[in-house]
């Protein structure tokens, strides 16, 4: 299953509401390129009657069925890579790119 770490998920949630989507579900979406690469999307919408729903870390998250096999197993981080640059960042072991993060 798909899951957020703590830190993503405070960084979601306050997207939310700094954008004024506040009860709006997360939509995950991903691709897998020619090189095997994936590929990934998000944004806040609405769920579908054909939409997979579930919740991590207190966020309610949707995707289409046909992104579940791309996306199960990977964990969502917000982490900062660079000083002062933050982002989100996806560990997907099914992403020919993953590196496991190094035990500390």
């Amino acid at each position: 299953m798909f899951k957020l770490t703590t830190a993503a998920a405070e960084q979601v949630m306050r997207a939310a509401k700094e954008g004024g989507t506040e009860g709006m579900s997360l939509r995950l979406a991903a691709t897998q390129k020619e090189d095997g690469a994936i590929d990934y999307r998000m944004g806040f919408d609405a769920a579908t009657e054909e939409d997979i729903r579930f919740q991590s870390e207190g966020v309610d998250i949707v995707m289409s069925p046909e992104d579940v096999p791309l996306l199960d197993e990977t964990v969502m981080d917000f982490v900062e890579i660079e000083p002062g640059k933050p982002h989100f960042i996806f560990l997907n072991p099914k992403d020919p790119t993953y590196q496991p993060p190094a035990d500390a």
